[in-house]
């Protein structure tokens, strides 16, 4: 218990529990505003979609599952260079933001993908015969009949996020995952790394509840239209 008491003196928590939020949910916001738009063109550009486009769908396609290929702790170190061309700096929350949307861009996309692929085909033929033009079939059809399966993506897509920022420390960013690795690894000192392994646990199971909850709130209206 005293070391616990000890540990909560001598560690600003709410600071790097913040970063940590902070971080992980402007990288998700980030990736879902570019990822989704890649999600939407993959699945039209296929050929039973809206605008056909074998060559488009196969370099998107190609460029997604690289994106998916790259470890993240060698995409961090490659786009130091990138990251300090964009916010100024490779350092501190900002320079961690960078990696982390573009690491999590192609798996937005891909679960965006997935969830538009799951939209009922008769709701799509039924909005191209009452004259809807593609823009208007993917964001009042496709989209808001795949929101509650985007909200769960988001959900998954931040905590991914939330593991991938244990390597913040790396660029001199204090996250509630690094400090788990100093304290646990460096230092040896298994109390303080599951004081913070705990407080992970905690967020990732109000993240995923909190989504799980707004899905089928979402999902819970839509049936009642």
């Amino acid at each position: 218990m005293q070391e616990i008491i000890e540990f909560f003196r001598d560690t600003d928590i709410l600071e790097i529990t913040l970063n940590t939020l902070l971080m992980v949910f402007l990288s998700s916001v980030f990736a879902y505003i570019i990822g989704v738009p890649l999600g939407v063109i993959v699945v039209n550009t296929e050929s039973d979609g809206l605008f056909p486009n074998k060559i488009v769908n196969k370099i998107l396609g190609v460029i997604i599952n690289i994106g998916r290929s790259i470890p993240f702790v060698i995409l961090l170190v490659a786009l130091l260079p990138v990251t300090k061309f964009i916010v100024g700096t490779f350092i501190g929350v900002k320079g961690m933001i960078v990696p982390l949307t573009i690491a999590a861009i192609p798996f937005v996309a891909r679960l965006t993908e997935q969830s538009l692929k799951e939209c009922n085909r008769g709701v799509i033929e039924a909005a191209k015969c009452m004259g809807m033009t593609n823009f208007q079939i993917i964001m009042k059809v496709m989209l808001v009949e795949s929101f509650p399966s985007l909200i769960r993506g988001f959900s998954i897509t931040t905590i991914t996020l939330v593991g991938y920022s244990a390597l913040s420390n790396l660029i001199g960013t204090d996250s509630l995952g690094s400090f788990a690795v100093t304290w646990g690894y460096y230092r040896n000192d298994n109390t303080k790394m599951i004081i913070l392994i705990v407080f992970l646990i905690i967020i990732v199971q109000i993240i995923h509840y909190g989504f799980e909850l707004l899905a089928n709130v979402v999902n819970k209206n839509k049936k009642g239209k």
